[in-house]
């Protein structure tokens, strides 16, 4: 038996996110594992078949982990009228104009992405699309997909008129009169999403693997899918990831997190218990539940403990929108955690926050400490009173570190309607990691760029990457060092995704998925984070993505 590494990347440096040996310069692999970590005495295993790889003074990383994203709809997405990459209301009906025209047969045009910040109070009108497409359904999900916008003939179809209630869980946007203006929030997008025709099977196949495609391009090797179910207009990805694995086409491994339906209780757990055995298979495991607590800050849906702020900066009838009600979350994560498994909480305002940790304790209150590694994704606004309860309850922080920025969104939509206390307790990842929270980091994409770089450029220099000079840092005594970011993003989300055993870091023993990169960002100005590229990803040591000059 040969002793010599099929693969070996050397010369330059290698950040391991182990603490035993944190930095190193040459690491060997064999049969897809991590053989050696270390320096020249590496290269002994260097043979006559053995692949080398020159780092030429560039970082190899761990593959990054991705513990909250939506692959296949953004796949779906960036194949129909793609919105994401532009905040002009003119560009988004240019668009659309030239996306109906090139399909004429298409029954509905879709697609989405656009941002709220483009339009006044974050709410554009069915009569600017009318404008441009009058005959056909317009269905078009914002950016965060807590909304979605809609043409006249969308509403038709769906017979939303001034007589429609607004359902619990949602929001018609109305004119005076009553009558809707185009845009539904959260639940009530499901009214016209409903209506959308699924894309085939092979579509979605194609959509995931477009989507895998993506992510491996910046490096990521794992990650969770936020939503396994169908959800509004989204698609269930589960038959994707089944015929991916079939193909042997998955080279990503991949957590699914199974819709819970907010309409229903405990009675749909045996059927989550049951899809858990159907899907579990090979780089696939689906031991996670997804529970959507509340909403977004910018349409006010985000449940908080206070109630929002109106224009004139005084206070409202309206805290936001408690999706399942607190006692039941109790009972049901409860049950959930009873039956091993990990629930991955949507919490966004502080009063979803709080409910998602009284659901943790009371589940560790009835069954102990169990390893099911809950996790609570977004935490916009945290009480003080709550940032400790995390450690306390073995409850994981999974930080979508893009958000915490002063942009549009923040600046106009959200700050003024919170307040200068609540504004001043956004997205705090500094006080939740000197409190001992285990973090974990995700993007949310299609909601954001998938790019770790992006996400650790903001955690460190709490800038959004471009953002116009003279942009203050936002709450800047929340900022995270590279290190500590990295680890979220690597070893952090790697325990979230129970695949800390096997992959997060590099170290003998561990998985090679790993990822080499156009430079050192921890040799570089902070500020230069975000420009950092991926030149190569590796899943067991076998090349899933190359840059065309790596």
């Amino acid at each position: 038996m040969s002793h010599t590494a099929d693969l070996v990347l050397t010369g330059g440096p290698v950040h391991t996110v182990d603490p035993a040996r944190s930095r190193a310069t040459s690491v060997a692999v064999r049969d897809g594992r991590i053989a050696a970590v270390g320096h020249d005495e590496v290269r002994e295993l260097i043979g006559p078949r053995t692949e080398v790889v020159d780092l030429a003074g560039k970082l190899l990383l761990p593959g990054f982990q991705d513990a909250h994203v939506h692959p296949q709809g953004a796949g779906l997405e960036l194949g129909l009228c793609h919105l994401a990459d532009t905040v002009d209301p003119a560009e988004y009906l240019r668009r659309i104009r030239a996306y109906a025209d090139q399909h004429p047969d298409a029954e509905w045009i879709t697609g989405g992405g656009w941002s709220l910040e483009a339009f006044p109070g974050g709410a554009p009108t069915a009569a600017a699309l009318d404008a441009v497409v009058p005959d056909r359904p317009v269905f078009l999900p914002n950016r965060d997909h807590h909304g979605a916008w809609v043409n006249t003939r969308a509403l038709e179809r769906a017979g939303i008129d001034a007589r429609t209630p607004d359902p619990a869980d949602g929001r018609i946007e109305r004119d005076a009169d009553g009558n809707p203006t185009g845009m539904l929030q959260e639940g009530a997008v499901h009214l016209v999403g409903r209506l959308v025709p699924d894309p085939t099977p092979e579509e979605q196949l194609t959509a995931l693997l477009r989507a895998q495609a993506v992510l491996h391009s910046y490096g990521v090797t794992a990650w969770q899918d936020a939503i396994v179910g169908a959800y509004a207009n989204m698609t269930d990805p589960a038959p994707s990831y089944l015929a991916a694995l079939d193909r042997g086409l998955l080279t990503a491994r991949v957590v699914g997190a199974l819709w819970w339906d907010r309409e229903r209780g405990a009675e749909q757990i045996p059927e989550l218990m049951a899809r858990r055995e159907e899907l579990n298979r090979g780089r696939f495991r689906a031991g996670t539940v997804k529970v959507m607590q509340d909403g977004i800050a910018e349409n006010h849906t985000a449940a908080m403990l206070d109630p929002y702020l109106t224009g004139c900066g005084c206070s409202s009838d309206n805290s936001g929108i408690s999706f399942v009600e607190p006692g039941d979350l109790r009972k049901y994560v409860t049950e959930l955690d009873a039956s091993g498994f990990q629930v991955h909480f949507h919490a966004l305002g502080d009063r979803a926050v709080r409910e998602a940790l009284d659901a943790v304790e009371s589940a560790r209150t009835a069954n102990g400490l169990r390893d099911t590694r809950h996790h609570l994704a977004h935490l916009q606004v945290v009480h003080p009173h709550d940032v400790p309860r995390f450690r306390a309850l073995g409850a994981s922080a999974n930080l979508q570190m893009l958000w915490a920025a002063h942009e549009p969104q923040m600046d106009e939509l959200t700050l003024p309607f919170l307040g200068d206390e609540r504004g001043a307790r956004q997205y705090p990842f500094g006080d939740l990691l000197r409190a001992g929270v285990t973090l974990a980091a995700g993007s949310d994409w299609p909601v954001s760029s998938p790019d770790p770089f992006q996400a650790l450029h903001v955690a460190v220099n709490r800038i959004a990457p471009g953002a116009p000079e003279g942009t203050p840092e936002f709450l800047p005594g929340q900022r995270l060092d590279l290190g500590t970011a990295l680890a979220a993003y690597t070893a952090g989300s790697a325990y979230v995704n129970h695949l800390d055993d096997i992959t997060g870091s590099i170290a003998m023993g561990k998985s090679a998925d790993l990822v080499v990169l156009d430079r050192d960002p921890f040799a570089g100005p902070p500020e230069e984070i975000a420009a950092t590229r991926v030149l190569e990803t590796f899943v067991e040591g076998q090349r899933v993505h190359a840059a065309d000059d790596a």
